[in-house]
């Protein structure tokens, strides 16, 4: 009995997926709980299980495609079962019917009309461009090799007409890279070879020469990019920013990161000792760990955390859990699994949403001061930048000290202007003496 599978809802409010790779074909095999398809959501990539085993009859989008939730996503049935119901196997060539004992005299005329009918299709038309996929039994005798590249990757590979099977990866690990396929791209389309231009009187006229790169082109934005840019206009448009700027000391920070660092035998990431510096924080002033909802204040007893991370997609923000529980080796850990998963984009929907404060280290790729966004849903974000050394003064004498640029935004609806000076005095003040937060 064939079932049919429909998109479920694998993240809060998702109305779509992009069909990223079907990693089992029209006419394979799939068991129950086994990876079928990889889409895309607003932010992660997800692998769907199959709910049930048996041969693949249907896909309900092609890679590249957009699909609604609730539509078919996939219809899985038995070995020899076809969908719709009385068309051929997926796969297979319909048996050969038993010929009669006697064949029926027919005219010749009948018998060239007969041998001119085209079977009818089983779905629609297929154009004459679209691809055929293999029998089961040539993609057992033809395994296909998994490709390691990102979805925008994928995507910018099938706009330049580029197999990313052809092509060996530069990346870590063998991903295949943007660049990878930008250069498979230009050594598909080689450029013409210049056409000689007979001299011309004085003053001599600009010519542009052949294979120039043309004046502009379209590029269109990935789904990632897509929702950045939706998120960010949402809280540019709705939220009133106010951004305030100091700079810390960062002395007995950096040599606690490094003894941590020596006595561990491990890296400790600066985001690790910023967020167990801010946590208490967060829980003197409450409305930093907050939600506005209409014309109530969601007041947050989580101290959900999210990080932004650098990606070859574009920022994504991984979200720590129970923050203020977790001891600094424990932050260190989660920073650097999210990281790492972040870039390969593995990291699943419940990790990528729900933060209640976010902190941005900027300093990572040499940032300064800064103005972040406020993340829709909350109403604060920290940026750190790169600790640079620079003189101070101390006890009436000017010394050499790393100077460690905070960046805090908020919104103006629910912090005034004298709360986001005290919440930053306090961060201060933590940073500037770790053992103020590791007390806690």
């Amino acid at each position: 009995m064939a079932h049919e599978f429909r998109l479920p809802d694998i993240g809060e409010g998702l109305t779509e997926a992009e069909i990223v790779r079907w990693v089992v074909p029209v006419g394979g095999y799939v068991g129950m709980d086994e990876t079928v398809v990889e889409v895309e959501t607003d932010k992660a990539v997800v692998e769907i299980p199959s709910p049930y085993a048996g041969v693949v009859l249907h896909h309900g989008a092609a890679e590249g495609e957009v699909i609604q939730v609730g539509d078919v996503l996939v219809v899985i049935g038995e070995e020899g079962e076809t969908w719709p119901p009385g068309g051929e196997a997926p796969g297979e060539e319909a048996p050969a019917a038993e010929p009669p004992a006697e064949e029926p005299q027919v005219s010749e005329e009948a018998a060239e009309s007969a041998d001119s009918e085209e079977p009818a299709p089983i779905v629609g038309t297929l154009p004459s461009e679209a691809e055929v996929l293999p029998s089961r039994t040539e993609a057992a005798e033809k395994p296909a090799a998994k490709v390691q590249a990102l979805p925008v990757v994928r995507k910018l590979a099938r706009e330049l007409g580029v197999d990313l099977s052809t092509i060996t990866g530069t990346g870590p690990e063998g991903r295949i890279t943007r660049e990878d396929v930008l250069a498979a791209a230009d050594g598909a389309q080689p450029q013409p070879e210049p056409t000689p231009v007979p001299p011309v009187p004085e003053p001599a006229q600009r010519t542009i020469p052949a294979g120039a790169r043309p004046p502009s082109e379209r590029r269109p934005l990935s789904k990632l990019r897509r929702t950045i840019a939706a998120n960010m206009t949402e809280s540019w448009t709705t939220i009133p920013h106010v951004t305030t700027f100091d700079e810390v000391d960062a002395t007995r920070l950096i040599d606690l990161r490094k003894a941590l660092a020596r006595r561990h035998d491990r890296k400790i990431p600066m985001e690790a000792l910023v967020v167990k510096a801010v946590t208490p924080v967060l829980a003197a002033f409450p409305e930093f760990n907050a939600t506005l909802d209409g014309d109530e204040l969601v007041v947050h007893n989580r101290y959900d955390v999210g990080i932004a991370v650098d990606t070859p997609d574009g920022l994504l923000v991984a979200v720590i859990r129970n923050a203020d529980r977790r001891s600094v080796l424990g932050l260190a850990d989660e920073v650097t699994r999210l990281g790492s998963a972040a870039k390969e984009r593995k990291l699943g929907v419940d990790e990528l949403s729900g933060q209640t404060f976010t902190v941005s280290n900027i300093g990572a790729v040499g940032g300064g001061f800064g103005t972040p966004i406020v993340p829709p849903g909350t109403t604060a974000i920290l940026s750190v930048g790169r600790a640079v050394e620079k003189p101070v003064a101390r006890d009436g004498r000017v010394e050499i000290a790393p100077l460690l640029p905070l960046s805090l935004s908020y919104d103006h609806r629910i912090i005034d202007g004298a709360l986001g000076r005290r919440f930053m005095a306090m961060l201060i003040e933590n940073l500037e003496e770790p053992g103020l937060f590791l007390a806690d």
